[in-house]
């Protein structure tokens, strides 16, 4: 229960003084995704997925389009096991995105093995409902290392724990969290970080903030490394920022309004915004290529996003405002459309993807 954890986090701030904000959050996060389904309009929150199965469906025909381009096979020759890819989902929710994604590749006869990183029992449960052939993982270590990955990260990196260095007028400090009577509130903490700082934002005012995510790089530099010597993609969707920059971007939702990210913790969703440029550096430190990021309702629409949505009002006639409607939120600017990014990380030799504005 929340209550248990706010009295362990509690209890370890009093014996061992504050606990950094990457602790913090990791804690919250944990418990938070571990007993619930946080999804759709009875949780806290709606991903792409479960808005509109047109979604998952451009996802799906990016990724057959870049197997087959690789010179991949079709599921006719998939005799060896390197001549099948692996579908590889980090963080797959109720599974929506998988299923969509999967089907349309099937269309095109590409039938991947299915593999899932969660480590949630509540939604591993949903997720077996709806793909039941799905191997499930607890880290990126133990996917299979015998063929090419098909990696999608949809709002996966933005929910990993973030670090905070705060700049003070005696130098930078790590961002701590400390117990002040009832309530969890940030201070800078007493242990000097000026090293950790790039020249860039060494000399910023007093009270600038800078975020890392040393769970996202890692993840990040061995996605890369698994990509330079399977063969593959990765596909990350996330809200972020294309460079480096200063301020805080850390985040509590809960029942879909942004709340006191200090309170209840387990109770709410924690997120921080994704930074692609460091993501982007983790990659290609393992010689990958990057393309993108662009924004989400672009990448969208040049996959023949808005002609799907009209097929699908053709095809049901009743159902034209809602998916007019859906559409508008995965694409419109002043929705998911700019804010949301989407990166793609590819292995040496596979080919440059579709809907990255390339000729």
């Amino acid at each position: 229960m929340a209550g248990d954890l706010t009295r362990t986090l509690s209890r370890l701030i009093e014996s061992t003084g504050p606990i950094s904000l990457s602790h913090f959050m990791g804690e919250a996060n944990t418990h938070y995704y571990s007993s619930r389904d946080p999804l759709g309009s009875d949780g806290d929150f709606t991903t792409a997925p479960e808005i509109s199965q047109m979604f998952g469906e451009m996802v799906g025909i990016w990724l057959a389009d870049m197997w087959l381009r690789s010179n991949g096979q079709s599921d006719k020759d998939m005799d060896l096991p390197s001549n099948r890819p692996a579908y590889v989902e980090l963080g797959p929710g109720r599974g929506t995105l998988a299923n969509d994604a999967l089907r349309t590749m099937a269309q095109f006869n590409v039938a991947p093995e299915v593999h899932f990183i969660e480590g949630s029992p509540v939604l591993r449960e949903m997720q077996s409902a709806v793909r039941p052939d799905a191997t499930w993982h607890d880290s990126v270590e133990t996917l299979p290392n015998d063929r090419p990955l098909l990696i999608v990260a949809n709002e996966f990196f933005d929910a990993l724990p973030i670090r905070q260095l705060v700049a003070t007028h005696a130098g930078w400090r790590e961002r701590v969290v400390v117990r002040d009577g009832e309530h969890f509130m940030p201070l800078p903490g007493s242990r000097p970080m000026d090293a950790a700082v790039p020249e860039t934002f060494a000399n910023a005012p007093a009270g600038s903030i800078l975020e890392t995510c040393p769970a996202a790089s890692g993840i990040a530099f061995e996605i890369a490394g698994r990509l330079a010597a399977q063969g593959g993609v990765l596909l990350v969707i996330d809200y972020g920022y294309e460079q480096d920059r200063l301020g805080s971007s850390l985040q509590a939702v809960w029942k879909h309004d942004k709340v006191d990210p200090f309170v209840d913790p387990g109770e709410r969703d924690l997120t921080a915004h994704v930074n692609f440029a460091e993501l982007a550096r983790m990659a290609q430190a393992r010689d990958a290529h990057i393309d993108g990021p662009v924004d989400q309702g672009a990448f969208l629409k040049a996959l023949g996003i808005e002609a799907r949505a009209n097929l699908l009002m053709e095809s049901a006639a009743d159902q034209q405002d809602t998916i007019s409607q859906a559409l508008q939120r995965l694409v419109d600017d002043d929705q998911m459309g700019s804010l949301f990014k989407v990166m793609a990380v590819r292995s040496a030799g596979w080919p440059e993807p579709e809907g990255f504005g390339k000729a």
